[in-house]
């Protein structure tokens, strides 16, 4: 009888995108993640102890990737930053909030999130965790 893993974190995700360097300048400039080459032309997004590795669509990196596709991502990431701060620094860059702030369900707690499209139409959240659902 096998055993099931036991799972602890997601270490990476990936996101096919139009242009690479539109998809760095983008990410660093809203949300402050740090770009790092980690293979020769391979690209990665830095952010808390995570990242996000860049394939830029028509490039074949890895054979296994059969359907990557730009703009069908639904990311959600998790900020300290009060929203109202979020949401000036994005009308500060023109970045249009498409929903917000609403209420949402996280894996470990509950949200208030904010929403609006990457470069790709890649739909981001950005939320605050809420003890108890209570905005303050």
């Amino acid at each position: 009888m096998s055993k099931t893993p036991r799972i602890t974190g997601l270490d990476h995700a990936v996101l096919t995108v139009a242009s690479i360097p539109r998809t760095i300048a983008f990410y660093e400039r809203t949300l402050g993640f740090e770009s790092r080459e980690f293979k020769r032309g391979r690209y990665a997004l830095h952010f808390g102890r995570q990242k996000i590795n860049l394939h830029e669509v028509g490039t074949v990196v890895d054979p296994n990737v059969r359907h990557a596709t730009p703009g069908s991502a639904d990311l959600c990431f998790l900020t300290e930053s009060p929203l109202d701060e979020v949401m000036a620094h994005l009308a500060h860059l023109g970045v249009g909030i498409v929903e917000g702030p609403v209420n949402a369900t996280g894996a470990r707690a509950r949200l208030r999130s904010i929403y609006f499209y990457d470069p790709d139409e890649n739909l981001i959240e950005v939320a605050n965790e809420v003890a108890d659902g209570v905005v303050s």
